[in-house]
């Protein structure tokens, strides 16, 4: 997966640490379904079937069976009526040129010019019932070893291994180089994602509002894999964005001062009571 040389050629204690995340992530069920995808012959991409009706009371459920998440009919019915891939495509770009503009996460980001926000649109996609089309494309994606800090060799051809490469991007300070994602990180990472979504019209109308209360959940779930205290605060960071003073201050460095400045216990005794410890997004209709 991985080779490196530190010193006589023994693994730095970040590095050990990186490896035991990396492990993790391996272990991530959410993972192994999309494994699963990748083993089976391509389908072609067919979407699920579209209800007539998807968006009752203006909700739709987040389908997590045990902790795996999975398809419905209502999220294939929501993708379409959002605008289906390219709108998706639309969030993801805005969310990328957002990110490399940004001064904290753009350390994760080792080169400018992979196609990002076109491989996080299509698996936002295939995660919504449009098809394979993330799976498709990794199963002739060629198998790329880029090299990380230290001299460290990658191999990239999945999420997990996206991720290890991230954390030792040759761009981060030797003195968190290894470390995984964090609650700072993660924080950051969804301001700028519901605020894409926002940027290009997303959460607009009857169909955005129901894809909004979606789609904070869904990010939810996903981002805990990578940082387990930072479900709770994707409602904060929706709400972050759409107050245009949040914005309008960022814009002015491109940093998220209040975030970065922040200890975790800090950061946890500023949310609303009713948002800690509590069974959201898998309790919510």
């Amino acid at each position: 997966m991985a080779s490196t040389s530190f010193g006589m050629g023994a693994k730095s204690s970040r590095v050990a640490r990186a490896d035991a995340a990396f492990r993790e992530l391996q272990q991530d069920p959410d993972g192994q379904a999309e494994n699963a995808v990748l083993a089976r012959p391509a389908t072609g991409g067919d979407a699920a079937a579209v209800p007539k009706c998807p968006f009752s009371g203006g909700k739709v459920p987040l389908h997590v069976i045990g902790r795996t998440h999975h398809t419905s009919p209502k999220t294939a019915a929501l993708l379409q009526a959002i605008g289906g891939l390219p709108k998706l495509k639309e969030i993801t770009s805005e969310f990328y040129r957002k990110t490399f503009a940004d001064t904290h996460l753009d350390q994760f980001v080792r080169s400018h010019d992979d196609p990002h926000a076109d491989r996080l649109a299509t698996w936002i996609a295939e995660k919504m019932g449009g098809g394979t089309p993330w799976s498709d494309e990794r199963r002739t994606r060629p198998r790329e070893v880029v090299e990380a800090y230290g001299g460290m060799r990658v191999m990239v051809h999945d999420r997990s291994s996206a991720h290890f490469a991230a954390w030792n991007s040759p761009k981060r300070s030797p003195a968190v180089v290894g470390e995984h994602f964090n609650l700072r990180d993660a924080r950051v990472w969804m301001r700028l994602m519901f605020w894409s979504a926002r940027s290009v019209g997303a959460f607009e109308g009857e169909a955005g509002a129901a894809f909004q209360d979606w789609y904070v959940k869904f990010i939810a779930h996903f981002v805990r894999v990578y940082e387990g205290l930072a479900p709770p605060f994707a409602r904060e960071s929706l709400r972050w964005s759409a107050d245009p003073r949040n914005t309008e201050r960022y814009l002015e460095t491109h940093t998220m001062t209040d975030v970065l400045s922040q200890s975790e216990h800090e950061a946890y005794a500023q949310l609303p009571a009713a948002e800690r410890d509590s069974g959201w997004p898998y309790d919510a209709a």
